[in-house]
């Protein structure tokens, strides 16, 4: 009779350890008085499985894999109004951009791997040729690699996420922003291209 697979560790309090020794503001966390200002504030909180309040708690809880696999830590738009409008300072943004490192690092997004190649094509093409990163030109890119039908699917099922960027002047409306001198950039650009291919 074959033995059973060893389960998952639910709970693991090194990890909540771990977190508040080495992902960076993961030493303010304590401070967190679970007020849930940064949720509320969260212009995504609405598409996050867990809130950034909930995911403190998780990892005080030490639960490793629930807050890894979560989907809270890549949806985070980097708006910084939690980090504004914590009054305990605690540095929400950081916390789950380094979480998503952390993520990359233990094996859990490999599965993403191609998908996040797509999207760092669009992203790439949008700060080459304007110098800066245009949303709705980088998601449009990213959307529609997957093709006409699946990209409208996508478009309109994330439809309240642009609104609601739009809301909080994350995406602005009108043209492209460009930077001034995009010449130079190029020029940084084409220099960089001279060198990677002479070094491959």
């Amino acid at each position: 009779m074959n033995a059973a697979p060893t389960p998952t560790r639910k709970y693991d309090l090194s990890f909540a350890r771990y977190v508040y020794q080495n992902i960076d503001g993961g030493d303010r966390m304590a401070k967190c008085m679970q007020c849930g200002t940064c949720s509320g504030s969260c212009p995504l909180g609405d598409q996050m499985d867990y809130g950034p309040r909930k995911l403190f708690m998780m990892i005080r809880a030490g639960m490793k894999e629930a807050v890894l696999t979560s989907n809270t830590i890549w949806n985070c738009v980097s708006c910084y109004n939690c980090v504004v409008r914590c009054p305990r300072k605690v540095p929400v943004t950081y916390i789950l951009h380094d979480l998503a490192t952390l993520a990359v690092k233990e094996g859990y997004e490999q599965a993403k791997t191609a998908i996040n190649a797509r999207f760092a094509k669009a992203f790439w093409w949008s700060a080459a040729r304007w110098g800066r990163t245009d949303e709705r030109l980088v998601t449009a890119i990213y959307y529609f690699s997957f093709g006409l039908s699946q990209g409208m699917k996508m478009s309109l099922a994330n439809l309240k996420i642009a609104q609601a960027m739009v809301k909080t002047k994350r995406m602005h409306l009108g043209m492209p922003h460009k930077i001034k001198n995009g010449g130079d950039l190029k020029a940084i650009l084409a220099k960089a291209a001279e060198i990677q291919a002479r070094d491959h």
